[in-house]
């Protein structure tokens, strides 16, 4: 399984998200995770949970440059300024001078996006991150941010899941070389119910979940980061990111999808890409 190439940095295929995961428990996790062998862990402002992500990395005692650590910027703060400021709070809760990836957690159209992405390069300019991205962009939308910007956008975080095609938001990224980060891969235990998971898993002797993410991972710039509060769960996840599917498996998994599958439809929600 290798990272994810991508202009401006190299962004590992599984991740850690940690929405939810808050206080002890989180810390906990994101420790035992980055112990397991895992090397990038999600977080955002809007999850209120960057200190207690910042005290796990620390209390795995890697080295900095061993972990790729990406955060967001709430859709609230990301005019030009704003969103400078948002990024030296999450710099200061996360205990680090940087961080590997920011993204603006989602568009907002009372928010012009010419001053959104002006701000992101800006934050890279002075170092609060090595790279810059975007999250819950459909394909014209992150067409237009990529014009805009005088730095590479090098990710688009997306739920993603054999439920949900993104076809045309794949393309985009691949046509950029950027990566496509997959939230929610496990469709929220969706997965551990649907019979053609359960009979690819079955045959290899793995789980549903772990042929999920293997799916997912097998992809061609596709990065996952599901979330666990379980140690076992993230041992289980680590060994299906090591599992290579069929061509055949592939096609099988990739069937399941319809743009009608989509889990995270919040009120605020860009229009979304229909195939």
């Amino acid at each position: 399984m290798d990272d994810i190439e991508t202009s401006s940095v190299r962004i590992p295929k599984l991740g850690l998200g940690t929405w939810r995961l808050t206080g002890e428990t989180c810390s906990r996790i994101v420790a035992q995770a980055l112990r397991l062998g895992y090397r990038h862990v999600d977080t955002a402002a809007m999850y209120d949970n960057e200190a207690a992500v910042g005290e796990g990395i620390r209390a795995a005692s890697l080295e900095r440059a061993d972990v790729f650590v990406t955060t967001k910027v709430w859709q609230d703060d990301i005019d030009d300024g704003d969103l400078q400021k948002s990024a030296e709070a999450s710099l200061e809760r996360l205990g680090l001078d940087h961080v590997d990836l920011l993204l603006v957690h989602w568009p907002n159209p009372r928010i012009p996006l010419a001053r959104t992405v002006r701000a992101l390069c800006d934050a890279k300019a002075r170092g609060l991150t090595r790279a810059i991205g975007v999250s819950n962009f459909p394909s014209a939308l992150l067409e237009e941010a990529v014009a805009l910007a005088s730095q590479p956008i090098a990710c688009n975080q997306v739920e993603y899941h054999p439920f949900l095609t993104q076809k045309s938001v794949l393309t985009a990224c691949r046509k950029h070389g950027m990566a496509m980060s997959a939230y929610v891969p496990l469709a929220r235990g969706r997965v551990l119910e649907d019979k053609t998971l359960q009979e690819i898993g079955a045959a290899r002797g793995v789980s549903p979940a772990q042929i999920a993410i293997a799916w997912a991972v097998g992809q061609d710039h596709v990065a996952a980061i599901p979330k666990t509060a379980s140690a076992a769960r993230l041992e289980e996840n680590l060994a299906g990111s090591k599992i290579v599917l069929s061509d055949d498996e592939m096609a099988r998994i990739s069937a399941l999808g319809s743009p009608s599958g989509r889990i995270v439809d919040l009120d605020f929600a860009p229009q979304w890409d229909v195939d």
